[in-house]
């Protein structure tokens, strides 16, 4: 039951950044190639180097199973974190670190669909393709009522919970489905963002973090943790790795000229950017529950998450506060 709700909960939150990469890749920032280069180039440097790092760090076995969990950067979090620094951020940095954070969860979903995916079961998966096609037809027919989607969207989730593919998934191809622009006059991808956002960010991340989130401390867990190569390869993935690999490659991309940064948005902001986006919280504890069957395993990766989060957010904002003042001192 525990695991059906997880599914559950985070389907829900992948139908949400799901909507979010649609707008943004048709009416949003990454609709230019030449603005979706950098936040694209940066988001993989952000990816393949708390990977490297992590599987070096752990050397091998069950372990770097884990390899994944340092990877995601958890856009509620991440964005949430630069909203309480207020006006005093160029509102360029948000545009950045959302559109980096996407691409990120783009390489993040696909990771899940086939490194921690089971067994296929055919049938089920024919099954969820089925409704998917369901759904295309409905949009085909000009169908804009988002109440007749919801069986069908259901029974993807139920198909594709029960095909292998996690069904994660599901949500995010859903929203990937929802038109980007006015259906019979109605901006149907608007009004699920607007309903169903602040049930994402208020009701199924806090859920979910009660739910998988806690960590019981006593008996030398801490201690272990902070011994452990789990732990430790987390912490470096997700504050060295996602500090150089998107600094670094922003840096290189800009040097060869892919790409332009927001124009309000000067280089040296970059680098809080990239500390901001090592804040994996929901998306990282969610893959440490998938790559790990071992509960000492699962207690590690979790402490690795919280101390790699909770810096990062530390880090991140007093960088993006300290270099904001000295771009306009």
């Amino acid at each position: 039951m525990g695991e059906r709700r997880n599914d559950g909960l985070m389907a829900l939150f992948f139908f949400v950044v799901g909507l979010e990469i649609k707008r943004e890749l048709v009416v949003g920032e990454l609709q230019d190639r030449r603005a979706a280069m950098l936040p694209a180039l940066a988001a993989l440097g952000g990816v393949v180097l708390p990977a490297v790092l992590f599987l070096l760090v752990v050397g091998g076995g069950p372990e770097a199973r884990g390899w994944g969990v340092p990877l995601a950067t958890d856009i509620a979090f991440a964005v949430g974190v630069l909203a309480l620094l207020g006006s005093r951020i160029p509102a360029g940095v948000k545009l950045f670190l959302l559109s980096v954070a996407i691409v990120d969860d783009i390489i993040a979903v696909g990771i899940i669909a086939v490194a921690y995916t089971d067994s296929l079961e055919h049938g089920w998966l024919l099954a969820a393709s089925a409704g998917l096609i369901v759904v295309a037809a409905m949009r085909r027919f000009g169908v804009a009522s988002i109440l007749l989607y919801v069986p069908v969207a259901l029974f993807v989730w139920y198909a594709t919970l029960h095909s292998g593919v996690h069904a994660t998934i599901a949500g995010v191809v859903l929203g990937l489905m929802t038109p980007a622009r006015p259906v019979s006059g109605r901006d149907v991808l608007g009004d699920l963002q607007h309903g169903l956002h602040p049930i994402s960010a208020f009701l199924v991340v806090p859920l979910f973090a009660l739910a998988n989130a806690g960590v019981d401390l006593r008996g030398g867990a801490l201690g272990d943790a902070a011994g452990s190569s789990v732990a430790w390869a987390i912490v470096v993935g997700l504050l060295v790795g996602k500090v150089v690999g998107i600094g670094g490659a922003t840096w290189l991309a800009l040097r060869l000229g892919i790409g332009t940064l927001p124009s309000d948005v000067p280089p040296r902001l970059v680098w809080g950017v990239a500390a901001l986006a090592g804040i994996g919280f929901t998306v990282s504890l969610f893959i440490a529950d998938l790559a790990y069957t071992d509960a000492v395993q699962v207690t590690q990766a979790k402490v690795g998450v919280f101390a790699a989060s909770t810096t990062a957010a530390v880090i991140g904002s007093g960088l993006l506060v300290t270099l904001t003042r000295r771009s306009r001192g």
